[in-house]
């Protein structure tokens, strides 16, 4: 198939997987207000996405075996612009509330086939890998900076912001229509491709995976209140949440392309684990979160394209690599659901935001454990079944 083809689809797939949730952050109070949500109901809008993503993961092989890679992907885009197109005409809370819930499905079947669709079709594949990961932050980026102004700009509608997204799955359509027609599966290798439950290095990644993605959604969700309690105002934290989005951009980009040439990938793990301890560190010594968040974001932008090529690196066929991601994303993202919870549930308890701080601080120094254990135990590649 052409390579444009292909690079439109990953790009452009890539772009649909975060926009269903960050958009929704920035116009909370204004769809709290307007259809009488409870708190727990408007927590369920951020939620359910990200808790679907690690719940449907390990699905999506099954679905892949059945109708194959491409075929799936496709329909992912179709469910994710259909969920999100869809709030532009809901106006009650549980119809909200059921999209987020029918996004989170799709965005958690497409992402590991991702994985799998990069190693079946480009020989570059850390190249690929800087896409998809650099991609998945531009549209978060997009989605969380541009909804304000598009209520603004569309009579105040939260319902048309929120569905204006759905343009990039249109987008994606054409490419994977033509890619999903062309695809034919190589059912025979198929059949091996089931979940590596047995395999250590797999649940290796998977707490790695868990424990990055812990530590990121609860900075997502609380970086910019943990400013606004050391005095900061309410302006100056969004514009902290926006550098740590976007710092993350081009480490993403660049980061795959020096593991790619220089190897020592468990280097390149710790180091950007380093980078996120000193971030917290500094944040519990109260110290500027503006430097925080560039350590955050250069420490995450650098570990999530490491957990997708890790994957990549340890298998050898396509279905494989979805399968190991299937495991890691699964388990990964139904922890990464529940950081925040805890962090909110130890800020009631407190009152102080130090010892959550304190708490991802010691979350950050096991998954550098854990790395140094994956790194032990990689050594010669994977075999399916081992």
């Amino acid at each position: 198939m052409p390579f444009l083809l292909l690079f439109m689809a990953l790009l452009t797939a890539s772009l649909n997987m975060r926009p269903v949730i960050t958009s929704v952050s920035p116009l909370l109070s204004n769809i709290q207000g307007d259809l009488d949500m409870s708190s727990l109901q408007a927590s369920l809008l951020t939620t359910l996405p990200v808790l679907c993503m690690g719940l449907f993961a390990p699905v999506a092989v099954s679905i892949s075996r059945r109708f194959g890679m491409e075929r799936t992907i496709f329909a992912s885009m179709v469910l994710i612009g259909a969920a999100t197109a869809a709030r532009g005409v809901l106006s009650s809370a549980y119809g909200l509330i059921l999209t987020a819930l029918a996004a989170g499905v799709g965005i958690g079947i497409a992402g590991p086939l991702l994985s799998g669709f990069i190693k079946r079709y480009f020989p570059g594949r850390s190249a690929m890998v800087s896409v998809y990961s650099a991609a998945l932050v531009v549209g978060a980026s997009l989605a969380a900076g541009l909804s304000v102004p598009l209520f603004t700009w569309l009579d105040s509608s939260w319902q048309l912001s929120l569905a204006v997204w759905a343009v990039l799955s249109l987008a994606a359509l054409p490419a994977w229509w033509r890619i999903a027609a062309k695809s034919v599966q190589p059912e025979a290798q198929l059949v091996h491709a089931k979940l590596p439950l047995t395999n250590k290095r797999a649940w290796l990644l998977t707490v790695f995976f868990g424990l990055m993605a812990s530590i990121f959604y609860s900075l997502t969700a609380w970086l910019a209140p943990i400013a606004m309690s050391m005095g900061y105002s309410r302006h100056d934290a969004g514009n902290l949440l926006t550098l740590f989005t976007l710092i993350q951009v081009p480490v993403s980009i660049l980061v795959p392309v020096l593991v790619a040439r220089f190897q020592r990938r468990t280097l390149w793990l710790v180091l950007c684990s380093l980078f996120e301890l000193s971030g917290l560190l500094l944040l519990l010594g109260s110290a500027s979160p503006f430097l925080s968040a560039v350590l955050l974001g250069i420490g995450a932008g650098g570990l999530f394209p490491l957990a997708l090529m890790l994957p990549l690196l340890l298998t050898q066929r396509p279905e494989e690599v979805s399968a190991w991601s299937s495991l890691s994303q699964g388990g990964g993202y139904i922890l990464g659901a529940l950081g925040p919870l805890a962090v909110g549930r130890i800020l009631d308890a407190t009152g102080s935001f130090r010892l959550a701080l304190t708490g991802m601080a010691v979350v950050t120094v096991l998954m550098i454990a854990v790395q140094l254990m994956i790194g032990r135990s990689s050594r010669r590649p994977a075999v399916s079944g081992e």
